[in-house]
């Protein structure tokens, strides 16, 4: 049975123990972030002096805070106070409690102990314990940012869950960069009370979140992880990076967390047998997250490639070689309607190469003609954004903006704004991926064909190669979990 976690994800007011008015201490950081990011629930903050820290008013203790007034305690306090902290936030009404107190598992013995203590102090109080040894819970349709350490992502549809907080930091860096939203995201720390798969097990039923993506660096019981994974691969997809996958990784992670990792090899079959998909770094982890958030999910493994020129084409047919994923043949049909919109010098063949012969609407034209033939359960669009670093060279020269210059650059700037207008519409219209790649989207982040693919939740992937990777993560969770997981970006 899954516990409630609406307490600690969707809290009506939430109380930081331990506030500091020090800037550099955890107990200001977290107070800061929960105000900073726009949290509307009701806010208070206990502190020994009784300071006021960041305008709010503080009290020296839990007990003065009104009964049923906040649903979490967000602890900031050294581990010695905790448990008085927790009893304290009991009875006050309080269900959850995310601890950063370190000092547990990871410090041997005595730590383990105190751990074990605290997860059955919380089970008397009937608590949820997040923790210890955490940085953090972000919750975007709350508004709430309650971690000691930064980004805030924008609003979007990934649930994280990681047993590191300098991974949550990572993914949540990536969602920012990308454009393309978390739902939820939380440190386990320790996970003493509540695991990875707790987690997973939650972002199953919740209806903000349509991925789950998580790190993981060992578990306690295997065969109980991988039951739960079983169960939110049903219904949406689920993304694993682990560490600890050799001899020195695993002392690491002990280290870190006190986890006890897996062998990586029952690891990697266990999670396949459950229908999750397994990543082997961050990037490829949140891209194929990501992908699988905003985008439909494929329905089959045919794929088309429309390029504006060769060599990216041949790279992807290459890439696509190395998956389950299938370059078709063009069928004759669609070479027809293609050679009706372009000069004779394309390749009539697929990748479908355009070979610098597109004119104002041909790539939109392409695009729909290519995702909407029922022999294409996928696309790869490569070549966006060449017109507008021509522009930005144009607009930086010395001859801007005469002699046309102006004009022009302003033109292209709009043509790639255009294609990636198009390649979402005709996503969205067909319910087929169509996923946009070029490494501008690293190169120059503000070229205006990534940018716009960015501003409307779209990943813009930096190589051919990471798109065709995170597609056939996609149609690999489609072929072992069947239609009935899929569901298009919400």
């Amino acid at each position: 049975m899954t516990r409630d976690l609406s307490p600690l994800f969707d809290p009506a007011g939430v109380v930081v123990a331990g506030a500091s008015t020090h800037p550099g201490k955890f107990g200001f950081v977290a107070l800061h972030n929960i105000l900073a990011s726009g949290y509307e629930g009701r806010v208070f903050a206990t502190n020994l002096e009784g300071e006021p820290v960041l305008g709010v008013d503080t009290v020296a203790s839990i007990d003065e805070i009104p009964s049923g007034a906040a649903d979490l305690v967000f602890v900031c306090t050294p581990g010695g106070a905790v448990p008085e902290v927790l009893r304290q936030a009991a009875g006050r009404g309080i269900r959850a409690a995310f601890v950063t107190s370190a000092g547990y598992r990871e410090a041997g013995d005595k730590g383990r102990a105190a751990e074990d203590q605290l997860v059955v102090l919380g089970e008397e109080l009937g608590m949820v314990i997040a923790g210890p040894n955490g940085q953090g819970v972000v919750s975007t349709p709350s508004r709430l940012c309650a971690q000691i350490v930064a980004p805030y992502p924008p609003a979007g549809s990934i649930g994280v869950v990681s047993q590191s907080g300098n991974l949550v930091s990572s993914f949540l860096n990536l969602s920012r960069v990308a454009g393309v939203g978390v739902s939820r995201a939380i440190s386990a720390g320790n996970a003493a009370m509540l695991d990875v798969s707790e987690y997973l097990s939650w972002y199953g039923d919740d209806a903000e979140t349509s991925v789950a993506l998580a790190y993981v660096e060992g578990m306690s019981d295997g065969r109980a992880f991988a039951e739960r994974v079983a169960a939110v691969t049903a219904v949406k997809p689920v993304v694993l990076l682990k560490g600890g996958a050799t001899s020195g990784g695993q002392q690491a992670a002990a280290s870190h967390t006190g986890s006890l990792a897996t062998d990586d090899k029952v690891f990697d079959g266990a999670m396949r047998q459950a229908g999750a998909i397994r990543a082997h770094s961050v990037d490829e982890a949140f891209e194929a997250a990501a992908t699988m958030a905003s985008q439909p999910l494929p329905r089959g493994p045919r794929v088309a490639v429309v390029t504006t020129a060769g060599g990216w084409g041949v790279l992807t047919a290459d890439a696509l070689a190395g998956t389950d994923l299938e370059l078709i043949d063009l069928p004759d049909d669609l070479r027809a309607s293609i050679g009706e919109l372009v000069p004779p010098r394309w390749s009539r063949a697929n990748p479908i190469d355009l070979a610098g012969g597109e004119t104002r609407d041909t790539v939109p034209e392409v695009l729909s003609l290519v995702a909407s033939h029922d022999t294409v359960d996928a696309v790869i669009f490569l070549g966006i954004g060449i017109q507008s670093n021509q522009a930005r060279l144009l607009r930086e020269g010395p001859f801007y903006p005469d002699h046309g210059i102006e004009r022009i650059a302003g033109y292209h700037e709009r043509q790639d704004q255009r294609y990636a207008r198009a390649a979402v519409e005709v996503s969205e219209t067909t319910r087929k991926p169509v996923l946009v790649a070029t490494e501008l989207a690293v190169a120059d982040p503000a070229n205006p064909g990534p940018a716009t693919l960015r501003a409307s939740g779209r990943l813009c992937y930096p190589s051919a190669q990471r798109a065709v990777t995170a597609l056939a993560h996609a149609w690999d969770h489609t072929r072992r979990n069947g239609p009935r997981s899929e569901r298009g970006p919400t």
